[in-house]
C-alpha cells in the first residue's frame, strides 16, 4: 500500500473550565485549522452540536443524559463560556468544521452506574486532576513546581498567559508532563475505567482521521493525552469495549449554573470560583482593574462607601502582593485580600457578598426552544412563559395576590410542581398570616429540577395530568389519615379538581377505619384549611366541609380519653393536637355573622370539650393548663374562674412538675397574658416562691423553657411588676396599686392615644 501518511493528531490537553485553556485552544485551532474538532463528552449529543450555534443557548449549559423510563440514573455535562470544549465547539461551528464527541457513550456510562445520580459520575471522571478520588495531578505538579496550592499554581502557569509565543507549545509541555505523571502513578492508580474511555477516544480518533483526513483536533483533558497518543492497535481497544453493560438513553440541552460549577457544591470537575475565571475569559487587559471596578459597583449596590479612591489603592495593594509572593500577576488570593483590606475595612462580612455574587456568581444559562425536551417540559415552558415566571439561579422572594388571575395562575402551577417533586418554589409565611388573599414563595432554579422534571414524566405530558395522576397515586397508596388530608389541601392548592374525588374516597374510608382521636386531630386541622380557603382560588368544598365536620365530631367524642394516661412526650405531642384543634374548629364554624351551614353549633360543642379536659384531674397538666387558657382567651370561662383554677393546680397538694407543666401549658409561648391580669401574676408568684428548693431544681428546666420563650419586653415588664407590686400567695394580693398603668379596669386616656396611630396604620379605614 503506498500513499502520504495522514498527518498526526493535534491534541490539546486541558483544564476542564479553564479560560487560560480556552484561550490557548482557541489560538491552537486557529493556528493548525483542523478538518475535525473531536472533543472529550458523550457521542450521543453529535445531533445536538448545531444548537451550540443558537443565538439562544447560552452558557453555562450542560448536557443531560439519562436512562429512558428512568430518569433518575442521569449524569451532566456541563460548559461554560470559558470552558475549552465550549470554545471548541463553536469555533467549529463558526468555521464549518465537523465537531464530535469522543468520550465513552452514555449509554454504557450510566449503565455502568458511574452516573449514579443526577450530575455524578462522569463529572468525577471528566477533570484532567481529577484520576481518581486519591490522586490531584495538579497537586502533584504544583508541588514540584514549589506551590502548597495547585489553584494558584495553574493561574501562574496557564490562566495569566496571554498568548505569547508558539500557540501549540503549551500543550507539549502540558503533555509531557502529564505524561511522566501517569508513568510514575500508573501502579499506584485504579485507571480502569480511564483505560475503557481512552480506547473509545482513540478507536474515535481513528474514524476521524480515515473519514476527514488532514489534521484533526482533539480537546479533552490533558490526563488523557498521553494516553491518546500511544500506539495501541484497534483489536486491542475493541477488546477493551467488549462486553460493556449498555442502556436507552436519552440526552438534551439544559441550562446550568455557576454556583454548580464550583467545587463545593459537590462536583468533582469543578472549580471554586467561576465568576472570576468568567472575568478573566471576558476581559482580554487589564483584568485586576475592572475586577475592582466591579466589585465597588457591587459593594455600593449594597450600601457600603467605596469610593474610585478605594479602588486605586485595592489594586495598588493586590499588585504589591503579587510582587512579593513572586507572582507574575495578581490572581484571586491577591485581589481578595485586597478587597477586604481596602474595600472592606477587614471585615469578612461585605467579603461574602464578593464571594458570593462576583467570585462564584449567580449566572444561570439559556437553552433554545429548538432543543429536544420531554412533552412536559414543553408544557411547562409555555406556561411560564405565558405567567412571565423567569427561572433565576439566585433566590428571589416574591408574593401574589391570590384575587389577579395571573398570579392565581402562577400559585397553582408551582404547587402543581411541588407536588411533583419539582421545588422551583418554596412556599413563605405570608406577611398577612393565615386568612389572607396574599402568598408569599421564594424562586431557585436549580439544574437538578430538568431531572425531577424528566422523573415527573411518567406521570403525563402536562403538568395539570401529571400532578393529578400523581396526587391519585398518592392517595391510593396513604396508609396515614394525615397524608390523605394534607394531599386534600395541596389539591386544591394546586387547583386540581379532577383529582379530588380520588382523594375524597381515599379519605373517607380512611377516616372510617381510623379510631385513633389523635391521628383524626392531627388529619383535622389541613383539611379544614382546605375547606376555609378554597374559596380563594374558587374551588368547590361542599364535600370537603362535610368530611371535615364528621371528622371534628369524631375528634370532640374521643379525645378526652385519648389524653388520660399519657406521659411528657406524648402529653406534648397532644397538646400540640388540641391547639390545632382549636384553630380548626375556629375556621370550620365560621364567623358571627357568617356562621357555618355545614357545621352550626360547632364552638359550643368544642367549647364543652376543652371544659372536660380543663377540670378532668387526671390528665396531664400541660392539656389542662392549655385547655384553660383556649377557654379563657374565647371569653368562655370567667377569669374568677382561670384563677381558681390556677390556685387549685398551684396549690401545696400538687406535684411542683405537674403545676409546672400546667403553667407551661397555660402561658404557652406568650406572657401578656400575666402582664394585664394581676391575679393570674400573684398566683404564679405566689406558688414560684413557695416551692421548696430540692423541688425546684426539677421543675426549673420546664419554667425556664417556658418563660425563656417570652419575648424581651414581656420579660422585662413581668420583672418590674414583680419588683414594685411585691409577692403575694394569692388573688387578694394587689399589684396595681404601685404599678403605673397597671389595674383592673380600662384606662380611657391612655387607650385613647393610640388611636390617631391606628388611623393612620390603616389609612382611615375602618376596623
Amino acid at each position: 500500500m503506498t500513499g502520504t501518511a495522514a498527518p498526526e493528531p493535534v491534541l490539546l490537553g486541558v483544564r476542564h473550565h479553564g479560560p487560560g485553556s480556552a484561550r490557548a485552544v482557541r489560538a491552537a485551532l486557529d493556528r493548525c485549522r483542523p478538518t475535525a474538532v473531536l472533543i472529550e463528552g458523550p457521542p450521543e449529543a453529535d445531533a445536538l452540536v448545531p444548537l451550540a450555534a443558537e443565538q439562544d443557548m447560552r452558557p453555562p449549559v450542560a448536557l443531560l443524559a439519562h436512562v429512558a423510563g428512568e430518569p433518575g440514573r442521569a449524569a451532566f455535562w456541563p460548559f461554560a463560556e470559558f470552558s475549552p470544549e465550549w470554545v471548541a465547539l463553536r469555533w467549529a461551528l463558526a468555521h464549518g468544521v465537523p465537531a464530535r464527541f469522543i468520550d465513552l457513550p452514555a449509554a454504557h456510562t450510566l449503565a455502568l452506574g458511574a452516573g449514579g445520580g443526577a450530575g455524578r459520575g462522569p463529572e468525577r471522571d471528566a477533570s484532567p486532576e481529577g484520576v481518581g478520588p486519591r490522586t490531584d495531578p495538579l497537586a502533584v505538579l504544583a508541588g514540584a513546581g514549589g506551590y502548597d496550592d495547585p489553584e494558584a499554581w495553574w493561574e501562574d502557569v496557564v490562566e495569566h498567559r496571554r498568548g505569547e509565543g508558539d500557540a501549540l507549545a503549551p500543550f507539549e509541555v502540558v503533555a509531557e508532563a502529564m505524561g511522566e505523571l501517569r508513568s510514575a502513578l500508573g501502579e499506584e492508580e485504579d485507571l480502569e475505567h480511564d483505560a475503557v474511555r481512552e480506547a473509545h477516544m482513540r478507536l474515535k480518533l481513528r474514524e476521524a482521521r480515515r473519514e476527514f483526513g488532514g489534521a484533526v483536533a482533539v480537546v479533552c483533558g490533558a490526563w488523557h493525552v498521553p494516553a491518546l497518543a500511544e500506539r495501541r492497535t484497534v483489536a486491542a481497544d475493541r477488546q477493551a469495549l467488549k462486553g460493556l453493560p449498555k442502556a436507552k438513553v436519552e440526552i438534551g440541552w439544559v441550562p446550568w449554573t455557576h454556583r454548580r460549577l464550583s467545587r463545593h457544591s459537590g462536583y468533582g470537575a469543578g472549580i471554586t470560583s467561576p465568576g472570576w475565571y468568567g472575568h478573566l475569559f471576558r476581559v482580554p487587559d487589564r483584568p485586576v482593574e475592572r475586577w475592582m471596578t466591579d466589585v465597588a459597583r457591587l459593594l455600593r449596590a449594597e450600601g457600603h462607601p467605596v469610593s474610585s479612591a478605594h479602588v486605586i489603592e485595592a489594586v495598588r495593594l493586590a499588585e504589591t502582593l503579587a510582587a512579593m509572593r513572586g507572582r507574575p500577576l495578581a490572581g484571586l488570593a491577591e485581589t481578595v485580600d485586597a478587597i477586604r483590606a481596602v474595600m472592606c475595612d477587614g471585615s469578612d462580612v461585605p467579603l461574602a457578598l464578593v464571594r458570593d455574587w462576583l467570585v462564584v456568581g449567580d449566572v444561570l444559562g439559556e437553552v433554545p426552544d429548538a432543543a429536544p425536551a420531554s412533552p412536559l417540559q414543553r408544557d411547562l415552558d409555555r406556561q411560564r412563559r405565558a405567567l412571565r415566571l423567569k427561572p433565576e439561579a439566585a433566590a428571589r422572594d416574591c408574593e401574589f395576590d391570590l384575587r389577579k388571575d395571573t398570579d392565581a395562575a402562577r400559585s397553582r402551577l408551582l404547587h402543581r410542581l411541588r407536588l411533583l417533586g419539582v421545588d422551583w418554589g418554596e412556599p413563605l409565611p405570608s406577611r398577612g398570616g393565615l386568612g389572607t388573599f396574599r402568598e408569599s414563595w421564594r424562586l431557585c432554579w436549580e439544574p437538578e429540577l430538568s431531572v425531577r422534571i424528566a422523573e415527573a414524566g411518567v406521570w403525563g405530558t402536562t403538568v395539570e395530568g401529571a400532578a393529578t395522576a400523581k396526587a391519585e397515586s398518592l392517595a391510593r397508596d396513604a396508609t396515614a389519615l394525615a397524608e390523605i388530608t394534607s394531599l386534600a389541601e395541596r389539591c386544591l392548592l394546586a387547583g386540581l379538581p379532577d383529582a379530588l374525588p380520588v382523594v375524597m374516597r381515599a379519605l373517607a374510608d380512611r377516616a372510617a377505619l381510623d379510631s385513633d382521636a389523635g391521628h383524626l386531630a392531627q388529619a383535622l386541622p389541613a383539611l379544614v384549611r382546605s375547606v376555609r380557603y378554597g374559596d380563594v382560588r374558587r374551588t368547590d368544598t361542599a364535600a370537603l366541609a362535610e368530611v371535615a365536620a364528621v371528622l371534628a365530631e369524631r375528634v370532640f367524642v374521643g379525645l378526652p380519653a385519648a389524653c388520660a394516661g399519657l406521659d411528657a412526650d406524648a402529653a406534648a405531642e397532644m397538646r400540640a393536637h388540641v391547639d390545632g384543634v382549636h384553630q380548626a374548629v375556629a375556621l370550620l364554624a365560621g364567623t358571627a355573622d357568617e356562621p357555618s351551614t355545614v357545621a352550626p353549633g360547632l364552638r359550643d360543642r368544642w367549647a364543652a370539650v376543652l371544659k372536660v379536659l380543663a377540670e378532668r384531674d387526671t390528665l396531664p397538666g400541660g392539656i389542662r393548663g392549655r385547655a384553660t387558657r383556649l377557654l379563657l382567651d374565647d371569653g368562655r370561662l370567667p377569669h374568677e374562674r382561670a384563677a381558681r383554677l390556677m390556685g387549685l393546680v398551684l396549690s401545696a397538694g400538687t406535684p411542683p412538675a405537674e403545676a409546672a407543666a400546667w403553667i407551661e401549658g397555660f402561658l404557652g409561648t406568650g406572657g401578656m397574658l400575666l402582664v394585664h391580669d394581676e391575679r393570674l401574676l400573684a398566683l404564679v408568684d405566689g406558688w414560684l416562691t413557695a416551692v421548696p428548693p430540692d423541688a425546684f431544681t426539677g421543675v426549673l428546666p420546664l419554667l425556664r423553657r417556658t418563660f425563656s420563650a417570652f419575648e424581651p419586653g414581656v420579660r422585662r415588664t413581668l420583672g418590674d411588676h414583680i419588683r414594685q407590686g411585691g409577692r403575694g400567695p394569692g388573688p387578694a394580693q394587689s399589684l396595681h396599686a404601685t404599678a403605673p398603668g397597671f389595674g383592673p379596669a380600662l384606662d380611657p386616656r391612655r387607650a385613647a392615644a393610640v388611636l390617631p396611630t391606628m388611623r393612620l396604620l390603616l389609612r382611615g379605614e375602618t376596623v
